[in-house]
């Protein structure tokens, strides 16, 4: 699957998601786009938007769009807060549907359906 991180997501993030292409906002030449573009300009080469913002899914009605967004919930956005997501991350991958979001908690450490899923 293709996976594109959010600018809030540490790099280093790529390599516990082997099975994937995985790039970053900054790779892409991204960075500082505006959340509804950078959503659109994804959708043109990605699967799903990994981030941390907690409040995209709210700011934005992209159901329409080819792309899923799933969205890390942890204490801190810094990876070793992250890694223990990554399980429920990959098996919320394997049933991604395109324009859906997905919120992953780190106190449970299984994905929540937020809208449009």
């Amino acid at each position: 699957m293709r996976l594109l991180l959010d600018e809030c997501v540490p790099a280093r993030l790529r390599r516990a998601l082997p099975s994937h292409q995985v790039s970053t906002v900054v790779q892409e030449g991204w960075s500082g786009i505006k959340n509804g573009k950078l959503l659109a300009l994804a959708a043109a080469g990605f699967d799903a938007f990994v981030t941390v913002d907690k409040n995209l899914p709210y700011q934005q009605n992209h159901s329409t769009l080819p792309i899923a967004v799933l969205v890390l919930d942890a204490v801190s956005n810094e990876l070793p807060y992250l890694l223990p997501l990554v399980p429920a991350l990959e098996a919320a991958l394997a049933n991604l549907r395109p324009g859906s979001y997905v919120l992953l908690r780190a106190e449970a450490s299984q994905e929540t359906p937020l809208r449009g899923a």
